[in-house]
């Protein structure tokens, strides 16, 4: 079954792209690749409880099972040993990807507090965005009255654009809401 977003991409964003950009090949066309979700939690080295409440979160906004994350490197200062689990993260991709995009734009973003729209400049130069949220509470999956701890989490969108305005057009496109830059 095709989602709503993907089928928008598809019919307007498709030929919105080729047109704007001049491209003639469709396979040149930007789309996105995947979506990955991450919570990083340092604290988890103290009280490892706090990783299976993000990891149960995390799959309840997302649905899909998280994959633990482990320490790469033994760091000292923040008492960190390697392979000790650190965080959660979960990749999407296709129909589950495109459905997760469209909530995330209509229904989760409007949810922020003092939301203007995101920042237009948080590319990466490949065209791929990320964006950071404080708390998981915007999500409506979340039951507030069970949550322990506040936890932020990255949202990174993975394009196969191949610079910034082609991503940032593709995103638009989609209905991912961008501040709109005053000129002074």
């Amino acid at each position: 079954m095709i989602t709503r977003l993907h089928e928008k991409y598809r019919k307007e964003a498709v030929p919105a792209l080729a047109k704007k950009f001049n491209l003639t090949n469709s396979m040149a066309i930007p789309k996105i690749k995947k979506i990955t979700l991450n919570i990083g939690m340092g604290e988890a080295s103290a009280n490892v409880k706090l990783l299976d409440t993000a990891a149960a979160e995390l799959g309840q906004i997302t649905g899909q099972k998280p994959v633990i994350t482990r320490a790469k490197k033994s760091i000292a200062n923040f008492k960190i040993r390697q392979g000790m689990p650190i965080g959660c993260m979960v990749t999407l991709r296709g129909e589950r990807m495109y459905e997760f995009l469209d909530r995330f734009a209509s229904i989760v973003l409007p949810r922020v507090r003092d939301f203007k729209g995101l920042p237009p400049n948080s590319f990466d130069g490949r065209g791929n965005y990320t964006i950071g949220l404080k708390d998981q509470l915007v999500f409506p999956e979340i039951d507030y009255t069970r949550v322990d701890k506040i936890k932020g989490m990255n949202i990174t969108i993975t394009t196969s654009a191949r610079n910034d305005e082609e991503g940032r057009e593709l995103l638009k496109l989609l209905g991912v809401p961008f501040r709109v830059q005053e000129k002074s």
